[in-house]
């Protein structure tokens, strides 16, 4: 399921952004070192397969081909077997990393890789249905959001917030509230020093965005597609399908 955010009124940014918003060196991260155990499988659910390829090789082809993104970092888990053997993994715009135990730190591992200065894009392994038209949104946001942005989702549906004993509590109102997608942009430089900081704090890290929340700094919101699924569940392989046939018919 995706985060929900509840979006702040359009504030100044407290920390100045030194980075340049036209840069043209971005850097897109993909942690993949989780082993996506809600999926019940056998092997960590980015290398089911979905159409004839593996949903990380899906997700992969989709930042691989964008022209404005000059290199993709891939975070593995240190006893991966499968991501070798990817047709993507000889890709030259791509390198891998050894990622961690919770994905700040894949993602961390990642940034030590990158080029200070240039811009971080970071996007969820199992989102296969990325469109290049929603990566052009978010690079274009540069400009409106020199503190980075994500691509996000209007709530559209009524929520509701539960009791422990798993009944409605109280209905919750949706204005305002966005569901978190990816990917997430932002400065390299300032997303690495703010991810170490609030991991060193003990602070819930639960997106890049969350990071940056934490120290003070007021992301945008593009909206994005709501095909732009993440593969969580047993069911969403199905989706996912439907999505991509649907885009490459």
């Amino acid at each position: 399921m995706d985060t929900v955010l509840e979006a702040a009124p359009q504030v100044e940014t407290q920390v100045a952004v030194q980075i340049d918003p036209f840069s043209h060196h971005v850097v897109a991260i993909v942690p993949a070192a989780g082993i996506g155990s809600r999926m019940g499988a056998c092997k960590p659910k980015q290398y089911l397969t979905l159409l004839g390829q593996s949903i990380l090789a899906h997700t992969l082809d989709k930042l691989l081909s964008h022209p404005q993104i000059n290199q993709v970092i891939v975070a593995l888990h240190p006893e991966d077997t499968e991501f070798a053997a990817l047709p993507q993994a000889k890709h030259p715009k791509l390198v891998t990393v050894i990622g961690g135990s919770e994905r700040a730190d894949s993602v961390l591992a990642a940034l030590d890789k990158a080029p200070d200065n240039g811009w971080a894009l970071v996007h969820d392994a199992a989102r296969p249905c990325l469109t290049a038209q929603d990566i052009d949104k978010l690079l274009a946001s540069r400009v409106h959001f020199p503190q980075g942005a994500i691509l996000a989702m209007p709530v559209r549906d009524t929520m509701k917030r539960a009791n422990s004993l798993g009944e409605i509590s109280s209905t919750v109102c949706r204005d305002n509230l966005w569901h978190a997608l990816t990917p997430q942009l932002f400065p390299t430089s300032l997303l690495r020093l703010h991810l170490k900081a609030a991991l060193a704090a003990g602070a819930v890290v639960t997106d890049e965005a969350s990071a940056m929340e934490w120290a003070g700094i007021s992301p945008g919101l593009v909206a994005g597609r709501a095909d732009n699924i993440k593969v969580t569940h047993p069911d969403d392989l199905e989706l996912a399908e439907l999505f991509l046939l649907r885009a490459n018919a």
